[in-house]
């Protein structure tokens, strides 16, 4: 089966047998693929054989391939005929937010998830990002490489722009997750459904986007640490990804200071509880004045540092100073909480094996 939109083509490849009894998989674990054949058969080998001994629903792995031109396609076609709970769609537009947001939207699963297909995130950690959305306790769930008790071989640098990254959140946005970016997550259908009309990156700050919108609307979030092993042949241009999602941060800010993302008729509709203290004009604001000292701090170190450095120590300064205010504001007024009726049910439809 073939379906064409104006933006992509997806085609869907059903690997089940015609006469097999017809089985809704509780989770849907996507991974985001583009020219990963060297790579993609172990890995695929390995999550499928994991999912089949420990997890004790039944579940279907999605391979998005984002228009590879290598065998990447191929082989995962030849693994989807051997293996059932493989399904494969292909899309002509690349960007990791543009397959998860296809796949989402369509899949029949209650329980959404993504990962990287080289596996990065030990396998182990599956288990505890799962858990709470089964039982209903959490929305979303989101592995973190920046815990206390996580360990990762990020680079120096990597670890340096990530932590900064979400400082910056955390001022800016009002955000607790502690590692906005990592991709290992996953959410209940329901909610997603909700959110994403409203996400429109379509690339890496996908993942920052989905995690703002659904704290700001009330979701219950679980952070779970995870052992990470970065790829050190990773093709991803760590600066470059950070200042555009430095761009998506400034994006998403206008859109909630012009009411374009419906905070209020979302928390409204997800069953979340009246936004306390400041709320969302409270928080704009606040980002708006860290942006503007954020650029009064790059525009006097830019001509002594150059442009690069300078924008790196504005990011730190402004992310410490905002910390320390943040501090403060915490100590004299408290932090406030939100709080929502836990939903302990999946649909009644589903099969669980």
């Amino acid at each position: 089966m073939t379906i064409t939109d104006p933006r992509t083509v997806v085609q869907h490849r059903q690997p089940l047998l015609a006469d097999a009894p017809a089985l809704v998989p509780v989770l849907d674990l996507t991974i985001p693929v583009y020219n990963d054949e060297a790579r993609l058969e172990a890995s695929l080998r390995r999550l499928h054989s994991h999912l089949m001994e420990s997890l004790p629903h039944a579940f279907r792995i999605t391979i998005a391939d984002n228009a590879s031109t290598d065998a990447t396609l191929r082989i995962a076609e030849r693994l989807a005929r051997e293996l059932p709970e493989l399904w494969v769609v292909r899309f002509q537009d690349r960007g990791r937010g543009n397959a998860l947001r296809q796949v989402w939207q369509t899949s029949p699963s209650p329980i959404l998830a993504y990962m990287e297909a080289d596996l990065p995130a030990d396998l182990s950690a599956l288990a505890p990002l799962l858990a709470p959305l089964f039982s209903g306790h959490s929305d979303v769930a989101v592995g973190t490489r920046l815990a206390p008790a996580s360990h990762s071989n990020l680079s120096p640098l990597r670890q340096f722009i990530s932590r900064s990254y979400n400082a910056l959140l955390r001022t800016l946005m009002g955000a607790h997750v502690s590692d906005a970016q990592c991709a290992f997550k996953a959410i209940r259908a329901d909610a997603a459904r909700k959110l994403l009309p409203y996400i429109k990156d379509d690339r890496w700050f996908f993942d920052t986007e989905l995690m703002i919108d659904a704290e700001l609307c009330g979701l219950r979030v679980h952070e779970v640490p995870v052992d990470w092993t970065d790829d050190p042949n990773s093709s991803v241009d760590v600066v470059r990804t950070a200042f555009a999602d430095l761009r998506g941060v400034a994006r998403l800010m206008r859109d909630l200071a012009g009411g374009r993302v419906p905070v209020r008729k979302l928390r409204t509709e997800l069953g979340a509880a009246a936004a306390t203290g400041s709320g969302i004009p409270g928080r704009v604001l606040r980002a708006l004045g860290w942006a503007a000292v954020c650029v009064a701090a790059f525009l006097l170190w830019c001509n002594l540092l150059g442009a690069f450095p300078a924008a790196l120590t504005a990011l730190v300064l402004t992310a410490l100073a905002a910390r320390v205010a943040g501090g403060f504001r915490t100590l004299l007024h408290g932090q406030n909480s939100v709080h929502r009726p836990h939903n302990n049910e999946l649909p009644q439809h589903l099969h669980l094996t």
